[in-house]
């Protein structure tokens, strides 16, 4: 018996844009109230070790979502959701009122994640539209293991793992007494920096890639001239700029380091390298730009 394709999305592709988003909507809200149940059913317990049990069946519950609408695309706003929300979580469980270095790290994460959601949410057409990443996955799989299984252990579960490890520095920065000072400045500069780098970066690759005339052409514009990946490299900074808050605030969790460890891993390790192949892949004139621009930090300058 011929096996049957996996089709994206099935009958939820037709479903209008708008009613998409509704869809979407429905599931995070959903997904948040297990993980909230969850944080009270362990009212008990340490706020790191509730917040990551909720963090895990918020997850569990946008992988059965995706199972259903049969699109794992469904998980991608959860990378920029579920930081804010984990933090605003911490803050509530601390009895001591909010500080400034409390404020600028909520409004910075805030302001993150609002430009990264609103990032997908701009690239993202509907349920019959899944990141290309994962077709590529299911495709290089070739059915060895069940889809249910990469899905939620390649595409969700790790994720949501480095971006908890990513998480633990905040922590200390919504606990910590030590008061505001020089680490917490390099810390709003770090964090602000590069989340502009990173919107910089989308704003220049959705330009240079909406224009006919580039079509099968390698972004090499601005940020993209002396960066590969400018846009990860934002993001990595930001990972960083977090940790430096809890440095600030609490030196002694100075081992909360493995958060932005951990980022720099996953992309260097998996988001980088399955991008450059299917660079290579598409463009003819990539294999030049790799050879002329550094991957991620820009120690030489681009093409001359």
């Amino acid at each position: 018996m011929a096996e049957v394709p996996y089709r994206i999305g099935r009958h939820w592709a037709q479903l209008s844009r708008p009613k998409a988003f509704g869809v979407v909507t429905a599931a995070y809200v959903l997904a948040a109230l297990a993980g909230w149940a969850v944080v009270i059913a362990l009212k008990s317990w340490h706020p790191i070790g509730a917040l990551f049990w909720a963090d895990i069946v918020a997850t569990v519950v946008i992988f059965a979502l995706s199972m259903l609408l049969a699109n794992s695309s469904l998980y991608d706003p959860y990378w920029s959701l579920a930081p804010p929300l984990i933090a605003v979580a911490w803050l509530l469980s601390t009895s001591d009122g909010v500080a400034l270095r409390q404020v600028c790290l909520l409004v910075l994460m805030t302001v993150w994640a609002v430009r990264l959601t609103a990032n997908w949410a701009i690239g993202w057409t509907g349920f019959g539209h899944e990141d290309w990443r994962y077709v590529q996955i299911r495709n290089e799989s070739g059915g060895r293991l069940p889809w249910w299984l990469v899905s939620f252990t390649g595409i969700q579960l790790v994720p949501t793992l480095v971006v908890f490890l990513g998480m633990l520095p905040v922590w200390p920065a919504i606990t910590g007494s030590k008061p505001f000072g020089l680490i917490d400045i390099a810390a709003i500069l770090v964090t602000a920096g590069f989340i502009g780098i990173e919107a910089l970066s989308d704003i220049q690759l959705r330009r240079f890639t909406s224009d006919p005339a580039n079509r099968g052409k390698t972004v090499d514009i601005g940020l993209w001239k002396h960066s590969r990946h400018p846009n990860y490299l934002g993001e990595i900074g930001f990972w960083w700029g977090m940790w430096l808050f809890g440095l600030a605030a609490a030196p002694n969790w100075w081992w909360t380091v493995i958060g932005p460890l951990a980022m720099v891993g996953l992309f260097l390790g998996v988001s980088i390298p399955l991008m450059e192949r299917r660079s290579l892949s598409r463009r003819p004139a990539y294999a030049a730009y790799q050879k002329a621009v550094p991957v991620l930090v820009p120690w030489r300058l681009g093409r001359k």
